[in-house]
């Protein structure tokens, strides 16, 4: 529907009560100006008749005589007007403008019956003998001696063509008055409009600002009190939405600001599943974006039957719980969800409000302390069983020979050594392990030929147990960011399990060199290799490719695992090469 301007509603409002106004005061004056022009017209011929009357009187003795008609003309010319004498029977014996004998009988008109009848009689008509309108006053004439006998009716007429004009003059002026005054009045109602459609435009721009969130704005005072107040009243409301929008702000950043740092995911949905509420952590966890959830199903969001469910289960009963969920996507996650009812102001239940806890990392570092139970505790049992069962046959009651005694006590300290390597590394991992949840090591300048040197020192006697050659490469002044004694621990580790895979005979190569913004040191050995199927899991705990060949030699399973933390320390990573029989080779990556 087209709405109208203010303009042209005051106008289609007020030109039709001024034009009614306008068109009825007129039609009263023409109304009143006619009746007034008929009836000063009527006067003036009923005096004329009665004039006329006078004249008559004593002349009238005979109709027929030719002398009437002569007089009647001469009387019509006399009065101005037409004159007309007419017989009680309706004949006509004289008239001043046409030969009686050619005029009808004029006893059916009706201002003749009433003269007739004793009235003085008027009419206005249309004449076919003159073909114009006339009015038409008719007065009885008595006979002197006799009041009551008619001697003839005395009719007197005029045309109306002058009042006519006279009046159609007077509607004419009339008229281009009433045209005046509408279009004073128009101009008058746009004035007004107009005068009204100011502040009003003023208002409606301020309301604009108002909606575009310019609060600051204010609308000017108006002369009308009314429109005065209404100003008024909208600054007042554009202040308090102001306080109250700043306030929604405010707490808007708040919980937000609240909702960004939570480590827990965030996930509210309303009645119909819909997404409220969710958080950053929420949205990294779902592989989702945050500004595009907002009000999609919960299905579209989260692929989990699990979690959808918890979420019926949620809004169906209002009693919270908590449950765990497996997340699969890309990769497994494990959520631990606590769920409550999303309820408003009142307590009424809106929604499920869902507290999502990733639980992944705690669960494997779970199992990775179970397991590093029971392999502790099953590394540990082999040489406690060795000890406390030659130290039994020791203490039994056949004592045995002294080669035999002998014999029983350096597996005892075999074993009781194989037990003080474990935990010497054991505490190593915890203390490693500790440093790198705690804080960065603090870290400087080392030079990495003597660190390898340090290393090469410490597996020397092992080496040459084996006849193995321990050939080093590396540039004089290179240096590492690094503690030196943990990268020399490390580098005995490698050199260690080098030289215990290694042939007889053999050769273990140390390389350090600076490449592509990295100080790469490699340990290589042509022992007998690493299948590829075990190369990821070599640096776990305990991992063993060859658990019997690795206990022979005295390994705990913890060397690489401490060789990792330590990098991992450094800030820097361990890459592996590796084929049967073709030997291994160990990379460090480290900082400058």
């Amino acid at each position: 529907m087209a709405r109208r301007s203010l303009i042209t509603e005051i106008l289609l409002s007020l030109l039709p009560v001024v034009l009614l106004a306008v068109v009825a005061a007129t039609w009263n004056a023409v109304h009143a100006l006619r009746r007034l022009h008929f009836d000063e017209t009527a006067s003036g011929l009923e005096v004329r008749a009665r004039l006329i009357e006078r004249e008559l009187q004593g002349k009238l003795d005979n109709p027929d005589n030719p002398d009437v008609e002569s007089l009647c003309r001469e009387l019509g010319r006399l009065s101005a007007a037409r004159v007309t004498l007419i017989l009680p029977s309706g004949k006509v014996i004289g008239d001043s403008e046409e030969d009686p004998a050619n005029m009808d009988n004029h006893a059916d008109r009706p201002e003749v019956r009433e003269a007739i009848e004793g009235r003085v009689g008027r009419a206005v008509r249309y004449s076919h003998t003159l073909r114009a309108d006339l009015m038409y006053v008719a007065v009885p004439m008595y006979e002197r001696t006799a009041a009551d006998r008619l001697v003839c009716v005395v009719r007197s007429s005029l045309p109306l063509a002058s009042a006519n004009q006279m009046l159609n003059r007077v509607l004419l002026r009339v008229g281009s008055w009433a045209v005046i005054v509408a279009l004073i009045a128009a101009a008058l109602s746009i004035l007004l409009a107009r005068r009204i459609a100011r502040p009003l435009r003023a208002m409606e721009a301020g309301a604009r600002r108002f909606a575009r969130g310019d609060f600051d704005s204010r609308l000017p005072s108006a002369r009308t009190a009314e429109l005065s107040e209404l100003a008024s009243a909208m600054n007042s409301m554009a202040a308090q939405l102001r306080e109250r929008i700043q306030a929604m702000e405010r707490q808007r950043e708040e919980l937000d600001a609240v909702l960004s740092s939570m480590v827990e995911s965030v996930v509210a949905v309303d009645g119909q599943e819909r997404i409220v509420l969710l958080n950053r952590a929420a949205a990294r966890l779902f592989g989702v974006s945050l500004e595009s959830t907002r009000g999609r199903p919960v299905q579209e969001v989260v692929r989990s039957p699990k979690l959808q469910q918890c979420i019926s289960r949620m809004l169906a009963t209002p009693e919270s719980f908590e449950d765990d969920v497996v997340l699969v996507d890309t990769s497994e996650h494990q959520l631990h969800i606590s769920a409550s009812a999303l309820r408003d102001e009142t307590g009424n239940q809106i929604g499920a409000l869902l507290a999502i806890n990733d639980v992944t990392e705690l669960r494997r570092l779970e199992r990775a302390r179970s397991d590093f139970v029971a392999n502790v505790s099953h590394e540990i049992r082999t040489p406690i069983t060795l000890i406390k069962g030659y130290a039994e046959m020791l203490l039994g009651e056949a004592k045995p020979e002294p080669e035999t005694a002998s014999r029983f006590l350096e597996i005892i300290l075999r074993q009781a050594d194989r037990m003080c390597s474990l935990v010497d590394d054991i505490l190593s991992l915890a203390s490693l392990e500790r440093s790198e949840t705690t804080a960065d090591a603090a870290l400087e300048k080392t030079g990495v030929r003597g660190v390898i040197d340090a290393a090469v020192n410490v597996c020397a006697a092992k080496a040459a147990g084996k006849e193995l050659r321990v050939q080093v490469t590396c540039p004089e002044g290179l240096e590492v960011q690094a503690q030196a004694f943990l990268l020399e621990q490390a580098l005995t580790n490698l050199l260690d399990n080098a030289i215990k895979y290694s042939n007889l005979g053999g050769e273990v190569r140390v390389e350090a060199e600076c490449m592509s913004g990295e100080i790469l040191i490699r340990v290589r050995d042509d022992g007998q290799g690493i299948a590829q199927e075990h190369l990821p899991c070599i640096f776990e705990r305990f991992y063993r490719v060859d658990k019997a060949r690795s206990r022979k030699l005295g390994g705990t399973g913890l060397g690489l695992a401490i060789v990792k933390h330590i990098v991992n320390l450094h800030g820097g990573r361990i890459t592996v090469e590796s084929a049967l029989g073709k030997g291994s080779c160990f990379t460090l990556h480290l900082r400058y």
